[in-house]
């Protein structure tokens, strides 16, 4: 089976990025896989690709690259079929919607995976027919504005299976997008083994990692470790990642002169080298769509304490069992569950076998299972879903032919 990945650009970092290409060289096993990066931006990719994998780049904006596509007219011209309300909006062009829409076309591959809002929507409207089509949402239903969900609900339409990362996440689409014909389904990231000794427990460390953005809290953890830090002054707090809260955040720092108990350690790939460090993870986020550094975290041995966000941590971690759920933006809640795993070794040791046992659940081979039964169940089921499809069509065009000869209400 030929299986093809639409990625907005595979050389840079982030969680999609990485879970791309676990879930891509677990396929590779028994597949041709291929990932086509929408944007090239830099020579090589940031994480390591599987050598099985093969990698197309469509449009190049290399500075100092003798392919690059930075003088092509059609690069400054705004898109017309990337939809506007998407946040990557202002990265796509004309060029962008011709060089997609060519290789789509075009191209002979038994499944297109969609990753993000935008792509999705090239899918819906470029594949070829009788090609496997599925949209994958690594944000939310939720997170999206009223404008793109509208612009979404359209084109999803034409696609086989939306595919969430959380269960909590499926049934909002299937609640608030009514999508006849395509399959609705949760199906978590892949996470591979790290490879490396578990942690011990013993380092009296904590970690947390992500995009220093506002909306991942690191401020609420930088106050909670402060209350932590007079009672516990060998302990001490790592935050791993770059963004535009650095500056703010390292000014809270030495506001509650944490110098030299907290720090903020820029950018570690892989993360999981540095999880293994320490003996509690930390996440305070006011929203997760998923939750890797969680799942990241666990692989490690190491126990979780994360807020209750929506919508992943919840469905990642069994409270009390492998981890600890806090009330989202919760200081006093926060730092009184790091306390307690702070004050019990033994406990954060036990806390912490739960959590690499439970997160075999995330092997990207048990992962890439379950969407092999999706593309076999979607192939079966291709003519009914179609029937289901033209059948809503038809009821929709009857509606509207009886409310036009009844004319216009009073």
């Amino acid at each position: 089976m030929k299986i093809t990945f639409l990625i907005h650009d595979i050389y840079g970092i982030g969680g999609t990025n990485r879970t791309t290409l676990n879930l891509a060289a677990a396929f590779a096993d028994r597949h041709e896989v291929t990932i086509v990066s929408v944007r090239r931006h830099r020579t090589r990719p940031r994480f390591a690709v599987d050598p099985r994998l093969t990698v197309v780049p469509l449009v190049d904006v290399r500075k100092d690259a003798t392919e690059s596509d930075l003088a092509d007219p059609l690069l400054h011209e705004p898109s017309r079929a990337f939809p506007t309300a998407e946040k990557r909006y202002h990265q796509y062009s004309r060029l962008t919607d011709v060089r997609v829409e060519e290789y789509l076309r075009a191209c002979d591959a038994d499944v297109l995976i969609g990753t993000r809002p935008g792509i999705n929507v090239y899918l819906a409207r470029f594949a070829p027919p009788g090609t496997l089509r599925i949209a994958q949402e690594h944000l939310t239903h939720d997170s999206h504005s009223p404008k793109l969900r509208a612009r979404l609900a359209r084109h999803y339409r034409r696609v086989d299976a939306v595919v969430t990362t959380t269960e909590a996440d499926a049934t909002v689409y299937r609640a608030k997008m009514r999508l006849p014909g395509v399959r609705i389904l949760a199906i978590p990231n892949a996470v591979p083994e790290p490879g490396l000794p578990p942690a011990d427990g013993t380092a009296k460390v904590v970690a947390a990692a992500g995009r220093l953005a506002r909306g991942k809290r690191f401020d609420l953890l930088i106050e909670a470790f402060a209350d932590i830090a007079a009672r516990h002054p060998d302990w001490t707090l790592r935050i791993y990642g770059t963004g535009p809260e650095r500056d703010r955040l390292q000014q809270l720092i030495d506001d509650r002169e944490l110098g030299g108990r907290a720090a903020l350690m820029g950018v570690a790939s892989p993360i999981e080298a540095e999880f293994a460090k320490a003996s509690i993870v930390a996440s305070a986020s006011d929203a997760e769509s998923f939750g890797m550094t969680l799942v990241e975290a666990m692989r490690c041995g190491v126990p979780v304490v994360s807020t209750d966000c929506p919508l992943g941590p919840a469905e990642i971690i069994h409270d009390g069992v492998d981890g600890r759920l806090v009330p989202m933006g919760d200081r006093k809640a926060l730092a009184a569950a790091l306390l307690d795993l702070i004050a019990d070794e033994p406990g954060r040791r036990r806390m912490g076998r739960a959590a690499r046992r439970a997160a075999h659940r995330f092997d990207p081979a048990r992962v890439a299972q379950v969407y092999e039964d999706l593309f076999a169940e979607l192939a079966t089921t291709r003519a009914s879903r179609n029937r289901e499809r033209a059948t809503s069509r038809w009821r929709v065009r009857a509606r509207r032919a009886v409310r036009s000869l009844r004319g216009p209400r009073r």
